[in-house]
């Protein structure tokens, strides 16, 4: 077993066989939840959006919570770590769990057939659901929007990716930092209404 966690890419791939397994146990055990089939597919869809969205929020929290507050208490000295190495590897997962958090989530929202109230924030057909959800995406959208071309092109200077004099790069780490602070206040309402989409209306 310390084999298995002891490397990130066997820890993942035992997780996935686990879910595999669970899912079997439970088809054997119920008669119910076999693969395949339009409801299942949907799922799939769900669930894969769930995954992702939980990588890009927990990032954005992590950025939030823990390294920007404790980046004035580190040492000059130690900053290179975070800023050379911990940093631009948070960042690339960081942008591409936002990026297939979209990508389920559109998926999701068209193939379960919901996809156009909810972007028109359900105003064509007037259901609270496609509100919530609308709402949720579109902050979603915006969240995204700013990791890709805000967040991520100010994150480059400040890091030392692009090449920038000292006053640029101390803008473009404040922009950053100020719109991953924007992204994480979304984020509250964003999760509330993706929630209560599902589970209140």
């Amino acid at each position: 077993m310390a084999g298995i966690l002891s490397n990130l890419k066997s820890t993942v791939i035992a997780g996935f066989i686990l879910t595999g397994v669970m899912i079997g146990v439970v088809v054997v055990a119920t008669g119910e939840g076999m693969p395949g089939g339009s409801n299942w597919i949907a799922f799939m869809w769900r669930w894969l959006h769930v995954l992702s969205a939980v990588m890009w929020i927990g990032l954005l929290w992590y950025f939030n919570f823990v390294q920007i507050p404790s980046m004035p208490k580190i040492p000059d000295e130690q900053k290179p770590a975070i800023s050379k190495v911990i940093a631009p590897a948070a960042l690339w997962w960081f942008r591409w769990a936002a990026m297939a958090t979209i990508v389920t989530g559109l998926l999701l929202a068209l193939g379960n057939g919901y996809l156009m109230q909810a972007m028109t924030l359900g105003l064509t057909d007037g259901v609270a659901k496609h509100m919530a959800i609308g709402i949720g995406m579109w902050l979603g959208i915006i969240m995204w929007f700013n990791v890709w071309f805000v967040i991520w092109p100010n994150q480059k200077k400040a890091l030392g990716i692009v090449e920038v004099d000292a006053d640029a790069k101390a803008a473009a780490a404040r922009t950053a930092m100020l719109f991953s602070r924007a992204n994480t206040l979304l984020s509250v309402p964003m999760l509330y209404a993706m929630v209560s989409a599902q589970n209140i209306y």
